[in-house]
C-alpha cells in the first residue's frame, strides 16, 4: 500500500515539474515572437512591400547610422554596425511588426556624455596613433567605441533585469504627454548637437545641465567663424529634403515607388565633393575614410561599467519608453497586440549582443517606422531584408562615403527628426483635452531642454504622479460606489426575432491614466460575459463588479471582448456622472471604447457628461456626428434608443 502510494506521489510529482512538449512550444512562441508569424508568412502578398520598404529602409538606416556614429562621438562605420546587429535581433524576439531598431539620436546623445567624459577629445593625441588595431583605425577611435559599446551592454543588461522583474506592466505611469515633451525636447538637443556641422563652426564638446544654452552662446560669440560654403550647402539640402518628402508625402496614394532623396542627396553630394575638392579647397568636414568589413566580436571593457551606470540608465529608460510608444502605435493602427514586458526583452537582447560587435546603443526610431508605414511594409521580414542592403554597403560601398559632407549629413539628421519636432502641435490638443496635462508637457519638455532626456523623464513621471496623488483625495469624499451593470432585453418585431440588448454601466471614479486601461479591460469583459445567445428573451440579470482603482495594472483584453452574436444587437449606455476628473488618457480610453464598439456594430451612448468631457471628445476623436451619443441622462438616452427602435420599424413596414 505505501508503495503505490509512493509510485502515485512520484507520478503527481513528474506531472507539476515536467514540462510537456506543448508548454516548451507555448513558451517558444511567447518569447520567440518569429515563430509565431514566420511560419504563417505569405509570399505572394507580402515580400514584394517588404522588398520594397525593406530597400527604402536600408537607405534610412545608413544614412543615420553614420550621422548618429557621429553623434555618439565615435566613428561613423561603427553605426554601419549598430544599423544591422540590433535590427536582427529585434526581428527575432521584437513583437512590433512595424518597429524598425537601429542607431537612435536620443540614445547617441546619451552615450555621447559618457565617450566623451571617460575619452575626451584632449587625449587624442597623448595616443598612439598607430592604424594596427581593429579595422585599421587608431587607438583612439577604438578606445571610443569601447565605452560606448559598454553603456549598450549595460543598458541591455537593465533592460533584460526589468523584463525579469517584470516591469512592463508598470510603464502605464509614463503617459503620452511626458512621452511627447520627452522626445520632442530631446530632439531639440539632437538639432542642437549639429549646429556646428551645419554652420561649418569647430567647436568643442559642450553638455551638462544649462549646456542648449552653452552651446547658442558659444556659436553667437563665434559667428563670424561660419563658414558660408557649409551654411548654403546646409541650407539647399535641408529645402531639397523637406520639399521631395512633402511632396512624396502628398503622391504616395499615385506612385508605388516613393523617391530616395536621401540616397540621392548623399551621392549628388559625395560627387560634387569630389568633383571639385571641396575639403581642401573650402575646408568642408567630410565623413572620411570608412573600413570594410566587419570585426570579429570582442566583449566590451567590464572595468569601466561603474562609470557609465549613469547613462546606461539613461539609454534603458529612455530608449524603452521611445520604443515601445512606437510599437504600441503601430500595434494600435494595424490591429495586433504586443506584449510591454517582451519588448523590455527583445531591447535588452539588441543592446547586449550587437555590443559585441562594436555597435553604439539602439533603439526604434520615429523617422525609420513611419517610413515603413508609407511604404507598405507587411511584417519584420522589410527590416531584415535591409539588413542585407546594409551589409553590402559594409563590404563593398562603405569607402565611396568618403566625400560625403558632414554638413549635409548633419542636414538629413535634421529633417529627420521632423517627425518629434512637429509634437509642438500636441500643445494644442492637450489644452483643449485637459490643461493639466498641457502643464505637464511644458514643464517636462523645459526640464529635457536644461539637463537631458532621462532627466526630463524622471521628472515627467514624478510631476503626473503627484499630481495624481493630489487630485484622487479630493474624488474619494464624494460618494463612491462600484460598477453596477444593469441589462435589459427588447423584444423587437422585424423579419425575424431578434435581441436587443441594452447594457447601462454607471462609472464612479476618476478616469486618468493609472486606472483607463483598467477601466477598457473590465468594461470588456462585461460585454464578454453576455452570452445572450443561449438566454431566452426576457431573461433580466443584475451583477456588480468593482472595476475602477481596484487593481492599478496594466490590463489587457481580448480582441474577442466585444464580438456579439449574430442575431443580436448591443446598446451601452455609459452612466458619467460620476466622472469626477479625467485626464488625457481617460479621454483617449473613452474615444477608443466608442470607436471600437461603433466597429463591432455596438452603439455607445453617453449620459450625464460634463461640458468639459463632452469638449474633450469631441476635439480628440472623430466621433460619429450623425448620430447623437451624448444624453442628459440615462431614460432620455434609453428613450432615444426606442425612438430608433420604432423607427426602424416603422422603415420596414413602410418598405413592405
Amino acid at each position: 500500500m505505501t508503495g503505490a502510494k509512493k509510485k502515485k506521489k512520484s507520478m503527481l510529482w513528474s506531472k507539476m515539474h515536467t514540462p510537456q512538449c506543448e508548454d516548451i512550444i507555448q513558451w517558444c512562441r511567447r518569447r520567440l515572437p518569429i515563430l509565431d508569424w514566420a511560419p504563417h508568412y505569405n509570399l505572394k502578398e507580402n515580400l514584394l512591400p517588404d522588398t520594397v520598404s525593406g530597400i527604402m529602409l536600408a537607405v534610412q538606416q545608413v544614412t543615420q547610422g553614420l550621422a548618429f556614429a557621429v553623434l555618439s562621438s565615435v566613428h561613423p562605420v561603427f553605426g554601419l554596425y549598430g544599423s544591422l546587429f540590433p535590427a536582427i535581433i529585434y526581428a527575432i524576439f521584437g513583437m512590433g511588426r512595424h518597429v524598425a531598431t537601429g542607431t537612435f539620436a536620443l540614445t547617441s546623445l546619451i552615450s555621447a556624455n559618457a565617450v566623451e567624459r571617460i575619452v575626451p577629445q584632449n587625449i587624442q593625441n597623448l595616443t598612439t596613433q598607430s592604424n594596427t588595431s581593429v579595422l585599421g583605425l587608431s587607438d583612439f577611435e577604438m578606445q571610443r567605441i569601447r565605452v560606448a559599446a559598454a553603456v549598450s551592454f549595460l543598458g541591455g543588461v537593465i533592460q533584460v533585469a526589468m523584463f525579469v522583474l517584470q516591469l512592463g506592466s508598470a510603464t502605464f505611469i509614463v503617459t503620452e504627454p511626458v512621452i511627447s515633451a520627452m522626445t520632442t525636447g530631446a530632439a531639440t538637443h539632437v538639432v542642437t548637437s549639429q549646429v556646428k556641422y551645419l554652420l561649418g563652426i569647430k567647436m568643442p564638446y559642450i553638455s551638462g545641465p544649462l549646456g542648449f544654452f552653452y552651446i547658442y552662446a558659444y556659436v553667437f560669440e563665434n559667428i563670424k567663424s561660419v563658414r558660408l560654403e557649409a551654411l548654403l550647402l546646409s541650407l539647399l539640402s535641408i529645402v531639397v529634403l523637406v520639399l521631395v518628402k512633402e511632396l512624396n508625402e502628398q503622391f504616395k496614394r499615385k506612385i508605388k515607388v516613393v523617391l530616395p532623396v536621401d540616397l540621392v542627396l548623399i551621392i549628388a553630394a559625395s560627387f560634387a565633393c569630389y568633383c571639385t575638392n571641396m575639403e581642401n579647397t573650402y575646408g568642408l568636414e567630410v565623413v572620411g575614410h570608412i573600413p570594410q568589413g566587419i570585426p570579429s566580436p570582442r566583449a566590451p571593457p567590464m572595468s569601466i561599467l561603474s562609470a557609465v551606470i549613469t547613462e546606461a540608465f539613461g539609454v534603458a529608460l529612455v530608449g524603452y519608453v521611445a520604443s515601445l510608444a512606437l510599437a504600441q502605435g503601430s500595434a494600435k493602427k494595424f490591429k495586433y497586440s504586443i506584449d510591454d514586458n517582451q519588448e523590455f526583452l527583445a531591447h535588452g537582447l539588441s543592446n547586449i549582443v550587437s555590443s559585441f560587435f562594436f555597435c553604439i546603443p539602439s533603439a526604434a526610431a520615429m523617422g525609420r517606422t513611419a517610413g515603413l508605414y508609407s511604404t507598405g511594409a507587411k511584417t519584420q521580414v522589410a527590416c531584415l531584408i535591409s539588413c542585407i542592403f546594409v551589409l553590402i554597403v559594409i563590404y563593398a560601398i562603405g569607402p565611396l562615403l568618403y566625400w560625403l559632407p558632414m554638413c549635409v549629413l548633419a542636414s538629413i539628421i535634421v529633417v529627420g527628426l521632423k517627425g518629434m519636432l512637429i509634437q509642438f502641435r500636441d500643445l494644442k490638443k492637450y489644452w483643449n483635452v485637459d490643461k493639466i496635462d498641457w502643464g505637464i508637457w511644458v514643464s517636462t519638455y523645459v526640464f529635457t531642454i536644461c539637463f537631458a532626456a532621462n532627466v526630463g523623464l524622471l521628472f515627467g513621471v514624478v510631476c503626473t504622479i503627484a499630481i495624481v496623488i493630489g487630485r484622487f483625495p479630493r474624488a474619494m469624499t464624494l460618494n463612491i460606489k462600484n460598477m453596477k451593470e444593469m441589462e435589459f432585453k427588447v423584444k423587437t418585431e422585424m423579419e425575424s426575432e431578434t435581441l436587443q440588448q441594452v447594457k447601462i454601466v454607471s462609472i464612479n471614479n476618476p478616469l486618468v491614466f493609472l486606472n483607463a486601461k483598467k477601466f477598457y479591460t473590465d468594461l470588456m469583459n462585461i460585454i464578454q460575459k453576455e452570452n445572450a445567445c443561449n438566454q431566452p428573451l426576457d431573461d433580466i440579470s443584475k451583477c456588480e463588479q468593482n472595476t475602477l482603482l481596484n487593481s492599478l495594472s496594466n490590463g489587457n483584453c481580448n480582441e474577442e471582448a466585444l464580438q456579439s452574436c449574430p442575431n443580436e444587437k448591443y446598446s451601452l449606455i455609459l452612466d458619467c456622472s460620476g466622472f469626477t476628473f479625467f485626464d488625457y488618457s481617460g479621454v483617449s480610453m473613452l474615444v477608443e471604447v466608442y470607436m471600437d464598439c461603433k466597429g463591432r456594430n455596438v452603439d455607445v451612448l453617453l449620459a450625464h457628461c460634463t461640458a468639459s468631457l463632452i469638449k474633450a471628445m469631441k476635439y480628440y476623436g472623430n466621433l460619429d456626428s450623425e448620430k447623437p451619443i451624448f444624453f442628459e441622462s440615462v431614460s432620455a438616452a434609453i428613450s432615444h434608443i426606442h425612438a430608433n427602435k420604432n423607427l426602424s420599424k416603422f422603415n420596414d413596414h413602410s418598405e413592405v
